[in-house]
């Protein structure tokens, strides 16, 4: 941090700023299939700052932020804040105040070094099970350590060190003259070894499988099956409308105590996740994380979110989450897989609208499962509501680097749009 930075802003005229400076190292390699094309190192260091300005009158607050460069100078540090204060004072947002110091507790975490993270990666793609029909085409791996340090005019001064890492694959299925490709990207904290192996080894499954589709039918209405990443959108509609910004601002209307889901979910902010990436003992406005509950057996019992939109609501400790974790399933996955029903495990696109519940995703590969009879499909798409369509899951779980939800989920009454062979 430039050593002129502080005083700047403490002579800035801003009414109140927050300063984030991120030092990132990190490795990063690029494979052709298993041969090393090249890599890198990276040692960065990026500083962002927030200014905040009130009205005249004080009933008002607006904010600003832009990264300082490393190379800016004072003159143009000073150029910049005046810039942004300006900006900052066109803005009304109703007066809030920002995080005030609370003891945070220390993340006990073992931090990895750099090149064991890495190898964990390369070694786990030497145990990824190809053929001469299904193999990995290329792949990246990216590996950091990344050191937090974050203060407030409030008084606030806090740092941590934490471990992130990506690894995208391109996989090619073939058959005679024809073939495809899947893509997949992961991010986790280290290398999860055994979810990135099963992961891969799926699909590639999944690749060969599409080579072999046929049209999918015209079904009106099924039972749809997600056991992929897709199902984390599912849960991330009742987690965003928890979000106080989302209740702030009408776009959700639930309410504490109302019963928002006919399922036993029960859904949980957590500080901390098995190896994922959004573990952090501090926001990214510097209050500490904790365990909250959120929804218990299908009510709504807690709201999260920033210190605005918090305060605004009039919530006591709130904080931004990252992590998520789902659970309440009574049935056994395989329980799950009863009567038809179609299960999609690649789309082209899939989402859930957090304010309307619509839900909408193009089949790109899926399995319609009538009796005991499997049909391998492609095309056409899903869609339904949320608000409208019955939702079981399973008591198995499964994590998605941040989230940690039910391994299977059923959706019922979707409607699926085929493709007609005439």
């Amino acid at each position: 941090m430039t050593p002129y930075l502080l005083s700047l802003l403490r002579t800035s005229g801003a009414d109140a700023w927050e300063l984030t400076e991120t030092r990132t190292e990190g490795w990063e390699f690029y494979f052709i299939r298993h041969a090393l094309d090249q890599h890198r190192v990276r040692n960065v260091t990026h500083t962002s700052v927030r200014v905040y300005k009130k009205s005249e009158d004080g009933a008002f607050l607006g904010s600003a932020s832009s990264e300082i460069h490393e190379s800016a100078t004072e003159e143009e540090t000073r150029e910049l804040l005046s810039r942004l204060l300006f900006q900052a004072s066109l803005v009304r947002n109703p007066v809030y105040t920002l995080n005030e110091p609370r003891p945070v507790e220390p993340l006990q975490l073992d931090l990895p070094d750099i090149s064991s993270m890495a190898r964990d990666f390369m070694e786990a793609m030497q145990q990824i099970p190809e053929t001469a029909g299904e193999s990995i085409n290329s792949y990246e791996i990216f590996v950091h350590l990344r050191t937090r340090h974050f203060m407030n005019s409030n008084g606030i001064d806090l740092t941590e060190t934490s471990p992130d890492s990506m690894i995208e694959v391109v996989v090619n299925a073939r058959a005679e003259e024809h073939e495809i490709e899947l893509y997949r990207a992961y991010t986790s904290g280290t290398c999860s070894k055994d979810d990135l192996i099963r992961d891969l080894t799926d699909t590639l499954r999944f690749g060969r499988d599409r080579l072999h589709t046929v049209p999918t039918p015209p079904l009106s209405t099924a039972p749809v099956i997600l056991s992929t990443s897709a199902a984390v959108d599912v849960y991330r509609y009742f987690a965003e409308r928890m979000g106080a910004a989302m209740k702030y601002r009408r776009l959700s209307d639930w309410e504490i105590g109302q019963k928002v889901c006919d399922a036993n979910l029960t859904l949980e902010a957590v500080r901390t996740l098995p190896n994922s990436s959004g573990n952090h003992a501090f926001d990214p406005e510097g209050a500490p994380v904790r365990d909250l509950l959120l929804i218990e057996n299908g009510t709504a019992r807690a709201f999260w979110g920033s210190e605005q939109y918090a305060g605004y609501l009039g919530l006591k400790d709130a904080f931004i989450a990252e992590n998520f974790r789902v659970s309440g399933g009574t049935q056994d996955a395989d329980a799950l897989r009863t009567g038809n029903y179609l299960e999609v495990v690649e789309f082209s696109d899939f989402q859930v609208n957090s304010m309307t519940g619509d839900i909408a995703g193009e089949i790109r590969l899926g399995y319609w499962h009538e009796g005991d009879r499997t049909t391998i499909v492609s095309g056409g798409s899903v869609s339904g509501n949320m608000r409208e369509t019955p939702l079981s899951f399973s008591k198995e779980t499964r994590q998605y680097d941040t989230c940690l939800i039910p391994s299977v989920t059923r959706l019922e009454t979707m409607h699926i749009t085929g493709i007609d062979p005439a």
